[in-house]
């Protein structure tokens, strides 16, 4: 059985896991929902971000994705496996990820399917963990024509559709805690 000591150390890094974690997802969600404020409450304020065609610093980064976002219909990042190391007050996390996006093309809608994985590095400052530098590594992708039956009626009218503004049905769940 663990000592009140170890129990201790063994319940802040769960919490501390949950925590990093939290910040990973969030940070999926404003980029989905297209929500700038968001996005940047999960980078620290010198953070850094290396997307491959974007390399600067954070708030560059939160201001050019929003404008590639733009060409988008919809997105979705879908975050799956997590390796996450914790050395003190600093983290690493490797993410695993799937990026679906829609977009409109003159030859009709296609989605964009990209898998990769966020390289993170995590510092808690103020007993706040956020994002200090992210990387990310790109393993496959795929392009095909779009094959969504639900945009057209009858069906469209019936099923609620995510929005990538703060008009989406989450928001209105989340504003209500």
């Amino acid at each position: 059985m663990a000592s009140p000591d170890e129990f201790g150390m063994i319940l802040r890094e769960v919490a501390d896991r949950q925590a990093i974690a939290q910040v990973i997802y969030r940070l999926a969600r404003g980029i989905d929902r297209r929500d700038k404020e968001v996005v940047d409450a999960c980078f620290h304020d010198d953070a850094t971000d290396d997307h491959g065609i974007f390399k600067g610093t954070a708030r560059e980064f939160s201001e050019w994705v929003m404008v590639q976002l733009a060409s988008y219909e919809r997105t979705q990042h879908i975050i799956a496996n997590q390796l996450i190391e914790i050395d003190g007050d600093m983290a690493a996390c490797e993410s695993y990820f799937h990026a679906h996006h829609v977009m409109n093309t003159l030859q009709g809608e296609i989605n964009i399917v990209v898998a990769g994985r966020y390289l993170d590095r995590l510092e808690r400052r103020g007993n706040v963990w956020k994002i200090a530098h992210r990387g990310v590594v790109y393993d496959w992708n795929r392009i095909d024509p779009s094959t969504d039956g639900w945009s057209a009626e009858p069906i469209a009218s019936q099923l609620p559709r995510g929005q990538a503004s703060a008009h989406d049905p989450s928001y209105a769940l989340f504003g209500g805690l």
